[in-house]
């Protein structure tokens, strides 16, 4: 990988954490409701990637699925979940979605999982708990069981991806905005009756947050990102990619004060290392969800 290339890389795992950082600080101390703040970044998206929404891929059914998986659900629970649990805690939990993923592929696509990434869900599922432990058991706040839920429905999007062929990132991103813009619209209606006001109230902040997700986040690096994905091999680019969650706790820790302490940092070591062990290990859901992680990004 060229300097150039790497530095990209880089930068869009940058963009990516601050993502999150930004949609902590949207919901939970501007008080913007989650599904509001969803709808109007799902409508810029339908928008900015119009035209790539046709031709639908085939069969129809099954992109509007994938889509409202890897939008309404995926992104909807990531964002309902920063009302309460920390940028750097949703990073580690998010890493769920690997293990996820791989569980669903041999379900769903018949792949054989060895030992290797069978030490590594294991690695990831304990770092995730770990995580998630408090001194009185297993207590999650409702926030990480949301953010364990995102990562549940994207990976599932991310395995019914694998049976449509020919699908380009934007028009993923476009039928993702499109089959999510209106049920989650509906539901913020229905259950969050002051969101436009909250926004109102945030003002421009909030214009220049929503757009910084929906078209530097969702179409401008994930863009880059595909680029990357074609020049370089998937097993190159995967633990590259772990920058984004680190690079998000230590955001989380400057800039919206998030706890980290011995517990925090075991976690987080286990299950980063065993995203790596699963993601140095070839297969075929792997690309894939490379293109489609997009619930944390």
């Amino acid at each position: 990988m060229s300097l150039r290339d790497f530095g990209l890389l880089v930068l869009v795992c940058l963009v990516w954490a601050c993502n999150n950082i930004v949609s902590k600080i949207v919901v939970a101390h501007w008080g913007v409701p989650p599904l509001f703040y969803a709808t109007v970044r799902f409508a810029l998206v339908a928008a900015a990637t119009l035209p790539w929404l046709w031709p639908a891929p085939r069969p129809a059914w099954r992109i509007v699925v994938v889509g409202l998986l890897m939008g309404a659900g995926s992104f909807a629970l990531l964002f309902m979940g920063f009302r309460t649990a920390s940028p750097s805690a949703a990073a580690v939990v998010a890493q769920l979605s690997v293990p996820f993923t791989t569980a669903l592929s041999m379900l769903m696509l018949g792949e054989k999982v060895r030992w290797r990434r069978g030490l590594g869900m294991v690695l990831t599922l304990a770092g995730a708990v770990i995580v998630m432990w408090s001194p009185h058991g297993l207590a999650l706040s409702p926030g990480l069981w949301l953010i364990a839920g995102s990562a549940l429905t994207g990976s599932l999007g991310a395995v019914m991806m694998k049976q449509i062929e020919g699908v380009k990132p934007l028009q993923f991103q476009a039928w993702v905005g499109a089959a999510s813009v209106g049920p989650v619209a509906a539901l913020s209606l229905l259950t969050e009756p002051r969101g436009l006001e909250a926004a109102v109230a945030a003002g421009w902040p909030f214009v220049a947050a929503v757009g910084f997700s929906a078209l530097v986040v969702s179409v401008l690096a994930h863009t880059a990102y595909y680029g990357l994905i074609q020049r370089h091999e998937a097993n190159l680019i995967a633990p590259l990619t772990l920058m984004t969650p680190l690079l998000t706790i230590g955001l989380g820790v400057l800039v919206t004060h998030d706890p980290f302490d011995i517990r925090m940092g075991i976690g987080a070591i286990l299950a980063l290392a065993g995203v790596l062990i699963i993601a140095l290990r070839k297969n075929q859901v792997m690309p894939l969800l490379l293109l489609t992680r997009n619930r944390f990004q």
